[in-house]
């Protein structure tokens, strides 16, 4: 792992990264406008003894300093008022934007913290389909869309791979990848040793057929927001690249805000597409995030 991080961040960027790995994540969470203002759910925290502050990318995420009591017991959350989350995967939802007249998949669904946000954002209109491939994981997918208010969603026990069978046409698509987890060290340091470049070259070939898919399954004009909580080239940029390869049909969107750094157009020495260089990566010793890596993909009309 860290020999690769040399290799594509080079030897100061690396021990940075590792030294911020060591460091633990401030927790946050992501205040459920269908239920509450942040205004409102701020002040009742406050009320309890919660030292809350705004976070600049995300009008309704709040970074929690100082929690009396666990952040999953309160009456607040329980009422479905907030989804604990961290703050880089929270932008998927925010840069994909959906309306509330579109019609939106979610490939990847479980446990629902991208699901009931992209509800949210839709004020609970539109059509919001959420699939979901272990059917173990779809019990605490229900518990959160009902804890939060949803009500323009269904589920659906499918692995997305078979997603074209379907014969569902979307507007907006979310494709949060799954990966080994690169970029979740600060939660887990376990994955700092549990993962290895055969899971990786494994996720990749899950990852590229995702892809394919869920770009297949667009209207014209539609837009993929692909994502990961991983920092390995191999599971983001180079995953694209091989989907996409000379394809004119898709373009990779340039994002309204630089929420993180520029995506790799180039790297193990090999150039990839240049409009990568609008995907966004986010690491933790120069965001304070997790490790994460995000792609706005769009199908040319």
């Amino acid at each position: 792992m860290i020999e690769r991080y040399f290799q594509f961040l080079g030897e100061d960027q690396s021990i940075q990264l590792l030294k911020a790995n060591e460091k633990p994540l401030t927790p946050s969470i992501r205040v459920n406008t269908l239920k509450i203002t942040k205004y409102s759910l701020k002040e009742k925290l406050e009320n309890k003894g919660f030292n809350l502050e705004p976070i600049d990318w995300i009008s309704e995420g709040l970074k929690i300093k100082n929690s009396p009591f666990n952040l999953g017991s309160t009456h607040e959350y329980l009422q479905g008022f907030y989804y604990i989350q961290s703050v880089a995967p929270m932008l998927p939802s925010i840069i994909l934007e959906p309306n509330p007249n579109d019609v939106v998949i979610d490939m990847c669904a479980a446990p629902g913290g991208k699901a009931t946000h992209l509800a949210q954002i839709m004020n609970n209109e539109g059509k919001l389909i959420l699939i979901e491939r272990n059917r173990n994981r779809i019990p605490a997918l229900e518990i959160n869309l009902r804890r939060m208010g949803v009500s323009n969603s269904i589920v659906i026990n499918e692995d997305s791979v078979n997603l074209s069978k379907l014969n569902i046409k979307a507007n907006k698509i979310l494709l949060d990848a799954p990966c080994t987890g690169e970029g979740l060290i600060r939660q887990d340091a376990s994955r700092k040793k549990s993962k290895t470049m055969k899971d990786i070259n494994k996720l990749n070939i899950i990852q590229k057929k995702l892809l394919a898919t869920g770009l297949d399954s667009l209207n014209p004009g539609g837009q993929l927001l692909y994502s990961t909580c991983s920092i390995a080239p191999e599971e983001n940029e180079l995953v694209i690249n091989d989907v996409l390869r000379e394809n004119s049909e898709f373009s990779i969107v340039r994002l309204p805000k630089m929420y993180g750094i520029k995506g790799l157009v180039e790297v193990f020495n090999k150039k990839l597409r240049d409009d990568l260089i609008n995907s966004q990566r986010f690491y933790p010793h120069i965001h304070d995030t997790i490790g994460f890596f995000v792609c706005l993909i769009q199908k040319n009309k």
